[in-house]
């Protein structure tokens, strides 16, 4: 049993019981998940595109059925972990998005190939390609792989159309290997805050994929699958044309980081954030300002301090006190939230926040409903 399933399983359906968490906690608001699932489905649909979100995310089995019943053909996973954790979960279906190289991962793939229905992976390297082809022959399953297309962050990904055709080819012809498609995800892209900014910089990156892809076409390579994008690009991405799915991930949640980005041009958010943590003031002795007890362990810190979402006046900030402790900071001439109070939070960068975690505290409204682990969390080997 989870720590959080011995604190507050008792409390599931008890009317307004998310007062009564121990903090701090992370909640999820299954009306918005649920909303934000459809939204993104129903998107998807009406511009003839597939989604294959990244679960990277949330590492959640109970999140990814959810959008694999609204459509999604299946998840994406950063790694080999992740999609052994979701695939115990039962999700069959599921690409790795990063290469997998080592002679032990590579094992673990083949017995991961061997269990579930639908499984793909990247490669960007010839000596990896031929590594996983000897594998799959050695365990009698074909492996599908699709070329890693570097956008040009130099993460990973082949860094140029020659490399891409000549890899293409390559695993087109290893016995053991199914040539699937290609990937190319602009990660460095999704984050730009203008729209109009955010599109010509996806409309340069496009053009050079298209002529990647114009390219395997003329060698008799035309990738089935065209994946990438992410939530900061979809609408884009979209009405482009070009990819076949769409890697979304974060639409589910919406930290600060996607919430002050303009994702649609429409100078509105989109999505809904419905992760959050639920913290409590543990001091209050400074006047115009309180402690509560959500610090640098309770959330990703690279994008700065969480803002408020509820139980503090308009205005009020926040600071990192310590590895335990937020301070919540009034306007001047205002009060401070009271002590035991709680201060709901919005994380500023949802997927390593998740990883903290081991549960998520499923609300509606103001009432605890369920208890999900967060199945892939520490997963990252």
């Amino acid at each position: 049993m989870s720590e959080a399933e011995r604190l507050h399983r008792h409390l599931i359906g008890q009317q307004g019981s998310r007062g009564s968490l121990n903090t701090p906690a992370l909640v999820l608001d299954l009306d918005m998940l649920d909303r934000n699932i459809a939204e993104m489905a129903t998107f998807a649909r009406a511009h003839n595109v597939k989604l294959r979100p990244h679960a990277k995310t949330h590492k959640s089995a109970d999140i990814a059925r959810r959008q694999i019943a609204a459509g999604a053909l299946g998840v994406c996973c950063a790694k080999l972990g992740e999609a052994e954790a979701l695939a115990e979960g039962g999700i069959e279906a599921l690409h790795i998005t990063s290469p997998v190289v080592t002679p032990q991962a590579i094992d673990r793939l083949m017995a991961l190939n061997a269990k579930a229905a639908d499984l793909m992976v990247v490669v960007d390297h010839p000596a990896n390609a031929e590594a996983l082809a000897t594998a799959a022959v050695e365990a009698g399953k074909p492996l599908a792989v699709v070329v890693d297309i570097d956008p040009g962050i130099h993460r990973t990904g082949v860094a140029t159309p020659e490399d891409a055709v000549s890899l293409a080819g390559k695993v087109a012809g290893l016995k053991g290997l199914k040539y699937a498609g290609v990937q190319f995800y602009c990660g460095s892209h999704q984050h730009i805050k203008d729209f109009a900014e955010r599109k010509a910089s996806i409309e340069e990156r496009t053009e050079y994929l298209k002529g990647i892809l114009a390219k395997l076409d003329a060698a008799g390579l035309k990738p089935a699958i065209v994946t990438g994008s992410g939530t900061g690009t979809h609408f884009i991405d979209a009405k482009l044309g070009v990819f076949t799915e769409l890697q979304v991930g974060s639409y589910v949640f919406m930290d600060h980081d996607y919430e002050v980005c303009d994702l649609r041009g429409l100078d509105k958010p989109t999505f809904e954030q419905a992760l959050q943590i639920d913290a409590r003031v543990v001091s209050a002795n400074t006047p115009g300002m309180v402690t509560v007890d959500a610090g640098l362990k309770a959330m990703a810190t690279e994008k700065g301090p969480p803002p408020i979402l509820r139980g503090a006046v308009e205005g009020s900030t926040t600071r990192f006190m310590g590895d335990e402790h937020l301070a919540v900071i009034a306007p001047a001439g205002k009060a401070a939230p009271a002590l035991a109070e709680q201060v709901v939070l919005t994380p500023p960068h949802c997927d390593p926040t998740v990883n903290m975690y081991e549960s998520y505290h499923v609300v509606k409204g103001d009432t605890l409903v369920d208890i999900w682990p967060v199945t892939a969390r520490g997963r990252s080997r």
